[in-house]
């Protein structure tokens, strides 16, 4: 195996990051719009009130996911796209699920939205970042 062992960011392309993103806000995505309180339940949160609020909140995240595929068609025409949607917006996530559990307590589950949303956002920074 002569190769020198590298980091999954240093091998990955912005492409596939930007599909793999694209994947991960249609997975969230789907469930907020179609069945909020369901959501709400499985990550122990109370039901939205109204339930427009998560609907929107998966509308949102549609929305992303649909920029990242777009994105993903001519990534680098389209870097601009990954600063606010993948550090922007990503990063921005991750420090108010963060901010949300400590402040106001809310559930522990909401953590896993900080690290995953935080990976993707300094993944999607050090490649930016990344000589072409």
């Amino acid at each position: 195996m002569g190769s020198t062992k590298r980091g999954a960011w240093k091998t990955m392309s912005l492409k596939t990051l930007a599909l793999l993103s694209g994947i991960y806000d249609l997975a969230l995505a789907w469930p907020l719009i179609l069945v909020p309180v369901w959501v709400a339940g499985l990550t122990g949160a109370p039901a939205p009130v109204p339930v427009i609020n998560a609907q929107l909140n998966g509308l949102f995240t549609l929305t992303l996911a649909v920029g990242y595929f777009w994105a993903a068609g001519a990534v680098e025409q389209r870097r601009g796209y990954l600063w606010v949607a993948g550090v922007l917006a990503k990063g921005g996530g991750a420090l108010l699920f963060v901010l949300d559990h400590w402040l106001r307590h809310s559930p522990s589950s909401f953590l896993l939205f900080a690290v995953s949303d935080g990976s993707l956002a300094v993944l999607t920074l050090a490649l930016l970042l990344k000589k072409r």
